[in-house]
C-alpha cells in the first residue's frame, strides 16, 4: 500500500554472512587460508551480543536472513531504507594488505547479496568498507565501488592509531569528496589489534569499554575540526554512527571556548568549530541516552541542532537495539520528520 508520508530511514542496520565461508569465497590466496572470520576479541558482550529474537527460523546469526529482517524490522516499523553497516573488523589487522583484502571481500559479498540478489525493491543501501591502515588502497577501493547504485557511503571503524583529522587520511577524504560519498565512523576495534585504546589503559569489563566508546568519537571529531579537514575538503560529510549523542553539545561548548583563546594556533579555521557541524557532520541516534526526565533529552536535542544533524538508527540486530516506537519521547512533528527521515534523505539522496 502507498504510504501517506515517507517511511523511516534506519541509518545503522548490520547484515551478517551466514558463515565465514561466504567471505572466504571472495578472498584470494594467501588471504583465503589466513581468514578465520571476524570479531572484536576480548571486548565482547558477556551475556548476549544480539537480540534474543533475532536468530532466523532457518538458523544462522541475527541479521543473516534478509527475509526475516524484512518481516521483523522493515515491515513492522514501516522502514523505507536500511543503511547497511557490515562488520568486517578489518581495521585491527597489523598487515595492511590483509586488511585491504578483507575489506574488498566484504564489499564484493555485500554487492552480490544484500545489494544485489536480496535487494529486489532497493530498500537496502550499502556502505563501502575500507581498511584505513593503507589510505591509498582505501581510496582505490572507494573509486572501485563509487558508481554502484546502492552504495551510499564509506565506512570504517573508530579504532585507529591516530585521530582522523591527521593528514595521512587525506586520500580517503579526497576520494569521498570526489564521489560525493559521506564518510561514516562506527565503533568496534578500539584498543584491539594495532589500534589505540581511547581510555588511559584498558578497561576491565565490557560495560566499562562499551560506555566509553564515545570517547574515541569525541577525539576524532575534535581532530577533524581543528586540523581543518572541512576547509581542505569543503564537500566532505562525516557520519558518527553508534557513538552516542548527548556528549555533543558539551564538547562543542568546550571546543568553542578553547578556540576563543587559541584560534591563532589553527588559523585555517574560518569560523567557530561548532559552526561546521550543520554543513559537514551527521550523527545517528543509537544508543540514545535517556535521562529519567524526557525534558532533559529534549533540551539536549535542541542544543545539538538535532533538527539538522541527527538521524535515526536502530542498531538491528544487536542487544541494545532502539525501537523506532520507543527510542524517543514524543517529538514535535517537524523534528520527528527530520530525525526519522528528512536528514538521511538529504544526506544520501534518497
Amino acid at each position: 500500500m502507498a504510504r501517506s508520508k515517507p517511511g523511516i530511514i534506519d541509518c545503522d542496520v548490520h547484515p551478517y554472512p551466514k558463515s565465514k565461508d561466504e567471505i572466504k569465497a571472495y578472498l584470494e590466496q594467501p588471504w583465503k587460508d589466513r581468514y578465520n572470520g571476524s570479531g572484536r576479541g576480548f571486548y565482547g558482550n558477556p551475556v548476549h551480543g544480539e537480540r534474543l529474537d533475532s536468530s532466523p527460523p532457518g538458523g544462522g546469526p541475527g541479521g543473516s536472513d534478509p527475509d526475516f529482517l524484512r518481516e521483523q524490522h522493515i515491515d513492522k516499523y514501516g522502514i523505507d531504507h536500511c543503511i547497511l553497516m557490515p562488520r568486517a573488523f578489518c581495521n585491527l589487522l597489523p598487515d595492511p594488505d590483509f586488511g585491504t583484502a578483507v575489506a574488498a571481500a566484504y564489499n564484493e559479498w555485500l554487492a552480490a547479496t544484500w545489494l544485489g540478489e536480496y535487494n529486489r525493491d532497493g530498500v537496502f543501501k550499502g556502505s563501502i568498507t575500507i581498511a584505513h591502515q593503507d589510505p591509498s588502497a582505501a581510496a582505490a577501493e572507494i573509486d572501485r565501488w563509487a558508481g554502484h547504485p546502492h552504495f551510499v557511503q564509506v565506512m570504517t571503524d573508530s579504532g585507529a592509531r591516530a585521530p582522523f583529522g591527521q593528514r595521512q587520511y587525506y586520500p580517503i577524504y579526497a576520494a569521498c569528496e570526489r564521489h560525493g560519498l559521506p564518510f561514516a565512523i562506527h565503533p568496534g576495534t578500539d584498543g584491539m589489534g594495532i589500534n589505540v585504546q581511547p581510555t588511559p589503559g584498558y578497561p576491565t569489563h565490557y560495560i566499562e569499554w562499551h560506555t566509553c566508546l564515545s570517547l574515541s568519537f569525541q577525539a576524532h571529531l575534535v581532530s577533524l575540526l581543528t586540523e581543518g579537514v572541512f576547509e581542505r575538503f569543503p564537500g566532505l560529510k562525516i557520519v558518527l554512527v553508534e557513538g552516542g549523542v548527548a556528549w555533543l553539545p558539551a564538547l562543542m561548548w568546550r571546543l568553542d571556548a578553547e578556540y576563543k583563546a587559541l584560534r591563532f594556533e589553527v588559523p585555517w579555521l574560518k569560523k567557530r568549530p561548532s559552526e561546521y557541524l550543520r554543513d559537514h557532520v551527521r550523527i545517528t541516534s543509537q544508543p540514545l541516552e535517556r535521562p529519567d526526565q524526557d525534558k532533559f533529552l529534549l533540551h539536549t536535542l535542541e542544543a545539538m541542532d538535532a533538527e539538522h544533524i541527527l538521524m535515526f538508527s536502530s542498531d538491528y540486530p544487536h542487544w541494545d537495539f532502539d525501537s523506532p516506537q520507543f527510542a524517543f519521547p514524543k517529538l514535535p512533528e517537524e523534528l520527528h520528520r527530520r530525525i526519522f527521515s528528512g536528514n538521511a534523505r538529504e544526506l544520501y539522496g534518497l
